[in-house]
């Protein structure tokens, strides 16, 4: 991490079947401090529990802060780097082709929080042997094993 003020956050979801049961998983790293936070869902999808892992991280953040975001999901860390999630805010959720924006309850909650602090995103490949974020596989993993899952309900409404 280039920044020492930043607080590092490492994100993931995982799904068992897609849909399926989900998880997902952020790891705050700031100075010598670390949480890790888990959760899982009885029915959702990856891109969800992606979502839900960097709206969880940064809701965690007590304070205004400087964040390196770092996810191996292309969907959410495109989505914001290149502008397309206010884009589709901005026309009612939907997307350039007019088709609805999926998942647009978490892309509110997510944009809501970047307001509140100031990010900067970073990509990382999957699996690809970075500590954190296979810590944070295994913890996405282990929070849909653990039996208590949640319910996405915005989800299973449909």
């Amino acid at each position: 991490m280039s920044d020492p003020l930043a607080v590092a956050i490492y994100t993931d979801g995982a799904c068992s079947g897609n849909p399926g049961p989900g998880g997902w998983a952020a790891i705050l790293v700031s100075g010598a401090q670390r949480k890790e936070l888990a959760q899982g869902y009885r029915l959702t999808t990856n891109n969800r529990m992606e979502l839900r892992a960097v709206i969880e991280g940064l809701r965690a953040l007590k304070s205004r802060s400087r964040v390196i975001l770092w996810s191996d999901s292309k969907y959410v860390v495109e989505s914001v780097e290149k502008g397309w999630a206010r884009n589709w805010r901005r026309n009612g959720w939907r997307k350039a082709d007019k088709k609805p924006a999926l998942n647009a309850d978490l892309w509110e909650q997510l944009l809501n929080l970047l307001d509140q602090h100031q990010v900067r995103f970073h990509w990382l490949r999957g699996h690809d042997g970075h500590e954190e974020n296979e810590r944070a596989d295994q913890l996405a993993v282990a929070a849909i094993q653990n039996g208590d899952l949640a319910v996405d309900t915005a989800y299973e409404r449909g």
